[in-house]
């Protein structure tokens, strides 16, 4: 079983203004993220929000919503909400950024096949060359996981993994990328 955690509770910082909401082609950048999470082969769906207007976004889905009343303290706590909210007969947890409206069914299909191969206990995506989103973590990381601080998210605990990392490439940087800056946002809205 793996558990789908949408991280949608930071505060666009670099955006100056709340990026998750921005429309693309006539959807949120949310909403697009949380449709594709939920027509792949993740077996639950779990957002961590901050904002309500994100949360009624996601009960349109019927997935799970939990509210990150530490968001200031970094993506840390919003990952160790997605864990602690996940199922406890989950495998992997893998985690999705809310900011990444191009992903696809089949990349996030291929990376979970990747993990279900038993060979790995960690699975990146490497987008173009370049690591990204969503990473799946082994249940056996869990407590490790719990440990983080700050707003790293799981990077620290892929460090020194060695050979239990798989990765799994793709030619597309586009269906990698993320939205973190206003230019980012006019360069990338007609691709749809």
């Amino acid at each position: 079983m793996i558990s789908g955690i949408i991280l949608a509770s930071g505060f666009s910082r670099r955006m100056e203004r709340d990026k998750l909401l921005l429309d693309i082609n006539g959807m949120t950048i949310i909403e697009r993220v949380i449709k594709t999470v939920c027509e792949s082969y993740v077996d639950e769906v779990i957002m961590i929000y901050r904002k309500n207007e994100i949360k009624e976004i996601a009960k349109r889905y019927g997935i799970k919503t939990v509210f990150n009343k530490r968001a200031k303290l970094g993506q840390s706590e919003a990952v160790k909400l997605g864990i602690i909210s996940s199922s406890k007969d989950v495998k992997g947890y893998m985690f999705f950024m809310g900011d990444q409206p191009f992903l696809k069914v089949e990349a996030i299909n291929n990376i979970i096949n990747v993990f279900k191969s038993g060979k790995y206990q960690l699975v990146v995506p490497i987008f173009d060359g370049k690591r990204g989103n969503p990473v799946i973590f082994s249940r056996d990381l869990r407590q490790q996981l719990l440990n983080i601080s700050g707003d790293i998210g799981g990077r620290a605990v892929i460090q020194g993994l060695g050979d239990k990392v798989g990765f799994v490439y793709f030619n597309n940087r586009k269906i990698g990328m993320d939205i973190d800056t206003w230019e980012n946002y006019l360069n990338c809205r007609e691709w749809g």
